[in-house]
């Protein structure tokens, strides 16, 4: 379903939709007997109309003018062509009889906001900007801002955006959650491609009034409700009712906010002086401490709260629950007094009392210590399977892992696959790749990081599943690719052998869309900073996938910038055509070899299968345009990918070592002396 009418209108089950002779769609509802919803067209003379394929509902004059559509007037959905202007909204599907109150809004400045009710922003996309912007859903499977002329300002891209699809929308789904989906004729289904909130739990109030959002074992978000038991999925997860005392149940790694109002009362202080000031407060129902080095104490006042639990979360929560035994089993108590005999005097036996209480102390003590042993293992087994299988078999999110969890699934970096880079297993046998990252970057930024690197999604990228954060350690999970680096190939004699002219071609050509997509792809410009063939894995294909991108964003250097990547990407063509790793010994031969007409001399001697003239030529003019130590003259990756496609020519590049000069030579320059 792509479209309603008045989609936020409950109407009788034998109500109905007509184009009235009037020239107006009406919507009217059979219980009130009167129009509920209209196209408000009756003085625009309409006399027909029309489904376009496209999805495009819209009402015709009598010259053909559209006077109206329903692309103009969007539900939960966007077609592939339909724009969302300023002020206008998307409304998620009714879960009842109330309308949803999650929202899709399109505000003065240009940006796309995620609302609950009115006033809770929890997802933004785009940047602020004074332009008239619009947001449109193109049939690529890109969500884009576009200015007036309709340049685009701001993008996102769903997984398969350069796959042919024949179905695409974009939804606001009832859960809160802003997503792309492509029909997939196979499975003739939907299928997920981008969301907009990664975590499902991030999105406020996921829960509602019903419990908190935890991940359980296969990834997927569920509403629990820790703090009652319940048959009933409706009722309220935290109501209560007490008779006589409270006490404070302490829930760790849990985060409890505010629905009604969505806004806590925050005080500076520590763990058990926050659960103390709500114990104390008579309005207080619960309070979160963040625990995360800020000393926030966040008090609730309401039973009108929700929240999500995981394990890398650090928050402890407070929840005040009735205390009175009555309360906690009433049927034991009323069972206990009905069979209880009648008052009788008897001699007391002083050291069989002590004896009989003894033994039962120790016997509860025990049996407490053993259910609070298994309790304590089987939560934390579940917690440990839910965040090791989030990403695992969610592709939309990312693994956050505790760094016991890091030793674990690597038997304590047992297995060393490159420079601080170790093989690990995943609890549902899926091989993953561990970076250990030498940095002391803040646990925000790296955060925000490893959230973007995270987002980004190509062919030839290596996915990366997820990190950790923690205790000073910077980890990030990636996935595992069968063939290791090309740098591994060429240093093996045998295993270059495997290396054919074709899949040397195949190779490049894959590394340079992959850098290019970096720079030109992603919503904001993203640098490799550490292009080289240790970071460049084959898979079972052979097909090149780049690893370690985007890690100028979690290394403070400013030195990683456009140019750094392309000079890096001119001596990866260089090794896989000569077969050397150590570019800077044979650059200057190669060009030598090259300019004097004898290409294929500079060729890597372990190649047998035959070399295209053609595509060696292109590729060395490439590598020497790449290796131009004068910035200026560097092409971009665009260019570059196209000159390799065989779809733009190359001049004959200089010779790359001739424009470094020594800080003498640029001083007598200057002057205007002769070097």
């Amino acid at each position: 379903m792509v479209w309603v009418a008045g989609a936020e209108i409950t109407v009788g089950n034998k109500s109905y939709f007509q184009l009235s002779q009037t020239g107006e769609l009406v919507l009217v509802d059979s219980l009130k007997g009167v129009i509920v919803w209209t196209s408000k067209t009756s003085q625009s003379a309409v006399v027909s109309a029309l489904l376009r394929d496209d999805g495009n509902l819209v009402l015709l004059d009598k010259m053909g003018t559209v006077v109206w559509q329903s692309f103009d007037n969007p539900s939960d959905t966007l077609l592939p062509g339909q724009n969302l202007s300023a002020h206008k909204t998307l409304r998620a599907a009714s879960k009842n009889s109330v309308s949803s109150y999650y929202s899709l809004y399109m505000n003065a400045s240009g940006q796309l906001q995620l609302k609950w009710e009115s006033d809770v922003i929890y997802w933004t996309g785009g940047n602020p900007s004074s332009s008239n912007l619009s947001a449109v859903f193109t049939s690529g499977g890109i969500l884009q801002l576009v200015d007036q002329i309709l340049e685009p300002i701001w993008s996102v891209f769903g997984e398969d955006h350069n796959d042919t699809v024949n179905f695409r929308l974009l939804r606001l789904d009832v859960d809160g959650n802003l997503r792309m989906y492509s029909w997939e004729d196979a499975s003739k289904s939907w299928r997920s491609v981008w969301q907009a909130v990664e975590n499902q739990c991030n999105v406020f109030a996921t829960c509602g009034l019903h419990g908190i959002c935890v991940f359980n074992a296969s990834g997927s978000p569920e509403c629990h409700c820790p703090f009652k038991m319940t048959s009933d999925p409706n009722s309220k997860c935290f109501a209560h009712d007490c008779k006589s005392a409270f006490s404070m149940v302490k829930y760790e790694h849990t985060f409890l906010y505010e629905i009604y109002p969505p806004s806590d009362s925050v005080i500076i202080t520590s763990l058990q002086q926050c659960k103390n000031l709500c114990m104390k407060n008579s309005v207080c129902t619960a309070a979160t401490f963040t625990n995360d080095g800020t000393a926030e104490c966040r008090m609730k006042t309401t039973p009108y709260f929700s929240g999500y639990s995981g394990p890398s979360l650090s928050p402890v929560s407070f929840v005040k629950t009735c205390a009175d035994p009555v309360a906690v089993d009433p049927h034991a108590a009323s069972s206990s007094s009905a069979k209880s005999p009648a008052k009788n005097s008897y001699r007391l036996c002083i050291p069989c009392l002590v004896g009989a209480a003894s033994g039962t102390f120790v016997i509860f003590a025990v049996m407490q210590l053993a259910l609070g042993c298994y309790i304590y293992t089987r939560r934390n087994l579940i917690w440990k399977k839910a965040a090791l299988a989030y990403a695992g078999s969610n592709s939309k999110g990312l693994m956050m892992l505790s760094f016991a969890e890091i030793k674990e699934i690597t038997g304590n970096f047992k297995h060393q696959i490159g420079p601080r880079m170790y093989r690990g297993v995943l609890p549902n046998h899926q091989p993953v790749a561990v970076k250990d990252l030498e940095t002391t970057i803040e646990e925000r930024k790296f955060r925000a990081a490893a959230s973007k690197i995270g987002s980004i999604h190509h062919r030839n990228l290596v996915k990366l599943n997820g990190y950790c954060c923690e205790l000073g350690q910077r980890i990030l999970v990636y996935e595992y690719v069968k063939n290791d680096s090309v740098e591994k190939y060429m240093l093996d004699e045998e295993l270059s052998k495997k290396l054919t002219w074709r899949r040397r071609v195949d190779i490049f050509l894959g590394v340079a869309r992959a850098i290019c997509y970096l720079h030109t792809g992603c919503r904001e410009f993203v640098s490799h900073g550490n292009l080289k063939c240790e970071n460049v894995v084959l898979d079972k294909n052979f097909e090149a996938k780049v690893s370690e991108f985007g890690l100028g964003m979690v290394h403070p250097d400013t030195s990683r910038i456009r140019e750094k990547d392309v000079e890096d990407f001119g001596k990866i063509l260089l090794t896989l055509v000569t077969g050397c790793l150590q570019v800077e010994e044979v650059c200057e031969w190669a060009y030598k070899e090259w300019i004097q007409g004898h290409p294929e001399r500079a060729v890597d001697n372990r190649i047998d299968d035959g070399i295209d003239l053609q595509e060696l030529e292109r590729t060395l003019r490439t590598a020497f345009w790449c290796l131009q130590t004068d910035e200026r003259m560097i092409p971009s990756m665009s260019e570059v990918v196209k000159v390799l496609e065989g779809t733009l020519t190359v001049d004959p590049p200089p010779p790359p070592f001739t424009s470094r000069r020594l800080p003498a030579e640029e001083e007598s320059l200057e002057s205007g002396s002769e070097p």
